[in-house]
């Protein structure tokens, strides 16, 4: 059976420990340095309690080192990854290829989405260069991650929620270009988060101070299955900046939806250990995010941009339906609450927000009275009383067992087993002494054995195989029970199976024998790697040499689309635009290319 994968974020230690509760099989997190999030570095102390914390449910951290390097920090990076391996990181995130002719110990490299993986060559290069996993570009639809695992056998990463770049990953140097911080170093400005206005090519307003780069998040969550027939093995969460609310309402979200699928399915398995319980309802609707889309998982559609705001909306819970001089009626069939953050688009377009003074039914009073009319939607992207569930115990992650009590010729023998067939016995000696009431004598036992709350266990079964029944003092079970089920933690930790692999040298052919700055070449070795692999033109990285007048993003939302101007789909022929089509930010314009042979808009200085 194929292994499904459920890979959360952590921002910190923190997020990691609560990711790893809520059901995640799998974590991601930012290394001390060289981290695509710059702001979400972590110590090599804090990444080794981590892994210790994950291996005890068979669960995995995957550290991230996937910034492109320059020359002075290779042997810092190559000494950190060394690190990583001694902290029992299990795999290291990388986009820098330079990182494959460095001397490395046996730890699995993944292929991060900023190597831009969107073709079949592309995967089956990185596959045969000895990656162990492959994020694959998040603009491509079913249809084409079936094709590459068709040909393909390394396991495939996809994401499934969360923020969407609206440039390919690996191929935006807007932020580079605007403000010096490259996205390819961790350290990307948002330049797609702003307002613009759009410029027809005489300078006249086609809309005015729209948010038209910015994209609603991605929730594949009523598509895991297809995925899952399609090849994708491991289904990422983004959000390596998000707090551990949002972690814990989306891994959880998640892991009743997989298992949902996993329980039913005799293809697929879980690829670590324990169940998951959970104290709350998940609801990805309540978490941060700008609307939800499939992006081009079905086919482009127009259901993919956030104009209005790059700010959450939150829940859709109803209407306006009447006003006083301090308070809103809203015809809600949603419980609200004192406090509640309540939003909407006001007649200008423009988002607002409000807080809930006071709720009676449906009934909001506010100190100041918000814009908002009549019949205008409320949307609420703050419910207090949620938050106050997340904020405490949430979930409760426990590995199922079997005990076993039987009799040895001088006393009892305990045995426990796990869900994973790890099984650990224990003799004891003590005196057999029958039992004057049988029912409770039994029942004791059974009690005490089963006592297992502040372990990582859950008794599934008690199994008493005696010829007799016998008295035995609760302490006394009590102190075989901790002695065994520590026998057991060490047992597991000495079984965990880490999955390690050297990087060997490759010479096959890269699929372009010119890289232009689009290869981000940034160092010394990676360019000896692309030369290794038969590449013989290779120009340097945007960020070590800015290119003057070349595409700073590249993208498959389409403005034309978006606006019904698009010659091959929109049947609106007399809708068309002046071109040259420019976005304006306080003065700063921007060019707009559209490459209808690849059904793609480029960005321009």
């Amino acid at each position: 059976m194929r292994k499904i994968e459920l890979l959360s974020p952590a921002k910190n230690l923190e997020c990691g420990l609560v990711a790893i509760n809520h059901g995640a099989d799998a974590v991601y997190i930012g290394a001390s340095k060289f981290g695509a999030r710059a702001a979400a570095g972590n110590s090599i102390q804090d990444i080794e309690q981590l892994t210790a914390y994950a291996h005890r449910f068979n669960a995995r951290v995957y550290a991230a080192v996937n910034t492109i390097l320059a020359d002075e920090e290779l042997e810092e990076a190559q000494k950190l990854i060394g690190q990583l391996y001694h902290a029992g990181a299990d795999a290291v995130i990388v986009q820098d290829m330079g990182i494959l002719q460095m001397d490395l110990p046996p730890i699995a490299l993944h292929a991060s989405t900023q190597t831009d993986n969107r073709t079949i060559e592309k995967v089956q290069f990185l596959e045969r260069a000895g990656f162990s996993q492959v994020v694959l570009a998040r603009e491509l639809s079913l249809e084409q991650i079936k094709t590459i695992s068709s040909q393909t056998t390394v396991p495939l990463e996809f994401f499934a929620h969360g923020a969407l770049c609206v440039s390919y990953s690996g191929q935006c140097y807007i932020s580079q270009a605007l403000c010096g911080r490259s996205a390819n170093r961790g350290e990307c400005a948002q330049y797609c988060r702003l307002p613009y206005n759009l410029l027809d090519a005489k300078g006249n307003i086609l809309l005015k101070n729209k948010h038209l780069l910015s994209l609603k998040d991605m929730n594949l969550s009523d598509y895991l299955a297809d995925l899952m027939e399609a090849g994708v093995s491991s289904f990422k969460i983004e959000g390596r900046l998000k707090e551990t609310d949002y972690v814990k309402n989306i891994t959880a979200f998640y892991r009743q939806k997989l298992d949902a699928i996993l329980d039913k399915s005799d293809k697929y398995a879980k690829s670590s250990s324990g169940k998951t319980h959970f104290f709350f309802t998940p609801n990805p609707e309540k978490s941060f995010h700008r609307g939800s889309t499939h992006y081009f998982l079905l086919g482009r559609n127009q259901e993919i941009t956030s104009f209005d705001t790059p700010k959450s909306i939150g829940e859709y819970i109803g209407i306006v339906s009447d006003k006083t001089k301090n308070s809103l009626f809203i015809y809600t069939k949603e419980k609200l609450h004192n406090g509640d953050g309540l939003c909407f688009v006001d007649n200008a377009g423009e988002f607002s927000g409000f807080r809930a003074n006071k709720v009676e039914g449906n009934q909001v009073f506010v100190t100041q009275m918000p814009a908002v009319k009549q019949g205008a939607k409320i949307y609420r992207n703050l419910d207090v009383e949620f938050e106050k569930q997340l904020a405490g115990k949430s979930s409760e992650r426990k590995i199922s067992v079997v005990m076993s009590l039987s009799e040895t010729e001088n006393g009892f023998s305990l045995q426990i087993t796990d869900e994973d067939k790890n099984t650990v016995s224990m003799d004891f000696l003590a005196e057999k002494i029958l039992a004057q009431q049988a029912e409770k004598a039994t029942e004791t036992i059974r009690t005490q054995l089963s006592k297992l709350g502040n372990t990582d266990f859950v008794a599934e079964k008690i199994e008493i195989s005696t010829s007799q029944t016998y008295f035995i003092p609760a302490s006394q079970l009590a102190d075989w029970r901790r002695q065994a089920v520590d026998k057991l933690e060490q047992l597991r930790t000495g079984n965990y199976s880490f999955f390690r692999k050297a990087i060997q040298p490759t010479t096959h052919l890269y699929p372009q024998a010119e890289l232009s700055y689009l290869g981000n070449v940034h160092n010394h070795l990676a360019e000896a790697f692309y030369r290794q692999h038969g590449v013989t033109g290779v120009s340097p990285s945007y960020e070590k040499k800015t290119v003057p007048e070349v595409p700073l993003m590249f993208t498959r939302h389409c403005l034309k689309y978006s606006l019904g101007a698009c010659p091959r789909f929109s049947s609106n022929l007399l809708k068309t635009m002046d071109e040259p089509l420019f976005l304006d930010y306080n003065g700063k314009k921007l060019a707009l290319k559209f490459d209808c042979k690849l059904c793609e808009m480029q960005v321009a200085l």
